[in-house]
């Protein structure tokens, strides 16, 4: 175990040798102070969780010897007891390990209980697929902190180096006049439409910086490697079956979101019912698709059928050459709202969120026919730069973090 030690030693090395931008998710003041012994840092693939392993490490006052970072996908840990690594490491002077991937070590849950229940260690761990770290073990026994996509906010601070702070949504539905002003202002002569149509083509992920012409090839590898890595390797799908799930993905895009049925996405995938619901909540929960139920079925067993969105627009873009307009509304306003609100769709309006607010989405000559009786009521425009009153602007929505 030594020497895989000393391997993992000299690697990590190399990667404190690699820059790290000076921009932070929007998670990390809360991670870096976590007090757990353990902290979890679970998303989809290609968000940054790397990358803000490495901060954590950089910024650490643990001495440079006493912390190490290691990815359970490297060959060094093939076969390896992340248990007996850990320990190895603690007795030779380790303090804080970063261990990334984490679901590719085998026996990955009973290894990181026995670190939590038998080492003296901070340690802080990432899993490329949200299935693998959401289960009720985990949520009771560690931190667990969720990544998601980058915000509209976040893709202006990165792509123009701006200072733009998140807004809550509350202070959002109050004040969103004087908040589209000030964002409007300090993004100078750029402007602010145009930029919101690009984040909504390209620049959900973090690696869109690394090479902007490759982005959507790296998105198509990105859902490969969740469909034949993650989902496949976690629930033992035979490889031939994942063809199904490509199948379903391409289905969802094609089609407009209120038009499911699960007879119907049955009929046109080839896939049995009982099947189908199993896979749909393997791809909601990997982040491919969103799941959005109807405001009913907080209270009863009633026969809606769920919406289904692709879980950002960057990979509808990439799957689906023919995007409806209103899908593409519709599909930014769940991935804003969904890593931080409680989202139904519903009858009166297109979405009732936190079971209080209701919102209708469309373009500049939306009106207020479906919602006008409803309280607490907005309409989301796209197309314009500011709104007045309860006319919201849609790009606006990217600020809540």
């Amino acid at each position: 175990m030594l020497e895989r030690l000393e391997q993992a030693k000299r690697l990590h090395l190399l990667k404190r040798r690699q820059p790290l931008p000076s921009f932070r998710r929007y998670i990390y003041d809360d991670v870096a102070h976590s007090p757990a012994k353990l902290t979890a840092i679970y998303g989809s693939r290609g968000v940054g969780k790397t990358t803000l392993l490495m901060q954590l490490i950089d910024q650490s006052d643990v001495e440079e010897s006493e912390k190490l970072y290691i990815s359970c996908d490297y060959l060094y840990m093939q076969g390896v007891s992340l248990f007996e690594f850990a320990e190895t490491f603690s007795k030779y002077g380790g303090k804080m390990l970063c261990i990334d991937e984490v679901h590719e070590a085998e026996n990955f849950e009973r290894e990181l209980k026995q670190i939590y229940d038998f080492l003296d260690l901070k340690v802080y761990f990432t899993g490329s697929s949200a299935i693998a770290l959401r289960s009720p073990d985990f949520a009771r026994r560690y931190s667990m902190y969720h990544l998601a996509p980058l915000s509209f906010r976040e893709y202006l601070v990165l792509a123009y180096q701006v200072d733009l702070s998140a807004i809550s949504l509350p202070s959002l539905l109050k004040e969103h006049e004087r908040a589209a002003i000030e964002i409007i202002k300090a993004l100078g002569e750029r402007k602010i439409l145009k930029m919101f149509d690009d984040f909504l083509r390209e620049g959900v992920y973090p690696f869109y910086f690394e090479d902007p012409l490759k982005y959507i090839d790296r998105i198509s590898d990105t859902i490969d490697k969740v469909l034949y890595m993650d989902i496949a390797g976690i629930y033992g799908i035979a490889p031939d079956k994942i063809e199904n799930l490509k199948k379903l993905l391409a289905t969802v895009c094609v089609s407009k979101p209120f038009e499911f049925t699960m007879d119907g996405l049955a009929q046109k995938t080839g896939i049995t019912k009982s099947t189908l619901y199993k896979y749909l909540n393997y791809l909601h929960h990997a982040e491919l698709l969103s799941l959005v139920t109807h405001e009913a079925k907080r209270f009863a067993n009633v026969r809606k059928s769920d919406k289904l969105y692709m879980a950002n627009t960057n990979l509808l873009e990439t799957i689906c050459a023919n995007k409806e307009k209103g899908t593409v509304r519709e599909t930014f306003f769940v991935s804003m709202l969904r890593p931080f609100h409680r989202l139904h769709y519903t009858s009166q309006g297109d979405f009732l969120v936190n079971e209080t607010y209701t919102f209708e989405i469309g373009g500049k000559r939306k009106g207020y026919t479906q919602i006008d009786q409803v309280p607490q009521s907005y309409l989301v425009i796209d197309g314009v730069e500011t709104g007045f009153d309860r006319k919201i602007p849609l790009w606006l929505f990217g600020f809540l973090y």
